[in-house]
């Protein structure tokens, strides 16, 4: 149990030594419970770096099976130990994530961990807050900095997406060339969309009428809907949205996006309850199903 319980505290912090400060362990104590686990599975579960201990494929496979059923004991044993209590997580989150991916299976959450609540924060610049007012952070970035913890929740691609008039109506855009001519809507959180898929295109650079910026997806593809210009998004975004006003632009070409969704604290708020017991849903249930 020692080993196991060593092997989830260096997962979730990063840190031999920080995981060994939390468990009033020495540094090499602890990493002698790591090196007997992964002598005993006949594997390594992690890539060593200076100063860093990062999960490999077999680590981030064991860590889900294993961290839900430690948590589920250590619920047990407080549970016995004392009374009911009130979970709260300060979470910031981009408002179309919210409503197109977290808030339809957020029921699923609060049926498996009925005392956990959220409180819920789209004003953006959502890392720069933690440790102050936020827990954690669902955040849209290129990467993270390394002082923080930081899981990848997904990858994606750039579309192209426009009104359906501007693939149906009289003057209809046929060639990637015609997007010079066009608006651009960009989300600030994702400047580089535009040039990320006019290189992949080989129409680089894009010169359009102008560029629209904004902080709310959905309101990105309201305009869009509204023929007020052409849209770099994710294809998230698009097959969430299934609005029939919608088309996706020049679906032949397929362009891997520079950004992903990222589940961020710092390290030391992957020891608070609300953050772990979201952290590992997030990872499991969450996950699996948007994937699958």
């Amino acid at each position: 149990m020692g080993a196991i319980e060593a092997f989830v505290q260096v997962a979730r912090l990063g840190s031999v030594k920080a995981a060994a400060e939390e468990l009033a362990l020495s540094a090499p104590a602890l990493s002698r419970r790591v090196q007997s686990l992964e002598r005993f599975i006949g594997r390594p579960l992690f890539a060593r770096r200076h100063q860093a201990m990062v999960l490999n494929e077999d680590g981030e496979r064991l860590l889900t099976e294993i961290a839900p059923v430690l948590d589920q004991l250590s619920n047990a044993v407080e549970a016995m130990t004392a009374g009911r209590e009130l979970l709260r997580l300060r979470l910031g989150v981009l408002p179309l994530f919210a409503a197109q991916r977290l808030f339809p299976r957020v029921g699923d959450l609060r049926r498996a961990h009925p005392d956990l609540h959220l409180d819920i924060d789209t004003a953006g610049h959502g890392i720069a807050r933690l440790g102050d007012g936020l827990d954690a952070v669902i955040a849209l970035a290129r990467d993270i900095e390394p002082s923080l913890y930081a899981k990848r929740i997904d990858t994606n691609s750039v579309y192209v997406i426009g009104s359906r008039a501007m693939q149906e109506g009289p003057r209809p855009i046929t060639r990637p060339e015609q997007l010079s001519g066009q608006t651009a809507l960009l989300h600030r959180e994702m400047p580089d969309t535009i040039s990320a898929w006019a290189s992949a295109a080989g129409v680089d650079p894009i010169k359009p009428l102008a560029v629209d910026y904004f902080d709310a997806g959905g309101l990105m593809l309201e305009a869009t809907a509204q023929g007020l210009g052409v849209a770099f998004m994710h294809a998230s975004h698009f097959n969430h949205a299934n609005d029939p006003r919608l088309v996706r632009l020049f679906p032949e070409i397929e362009v891997e996006s520079p950004y992903s969704h990222w589940f961020v604290c710092r390290p030391r708020a992957m020891q608070a309850r609300p953050v772990r017991i979201f952290h590992d849903w997030l990872f499991s249930d969450f996950v699996k199903s948007d994937q699958g």
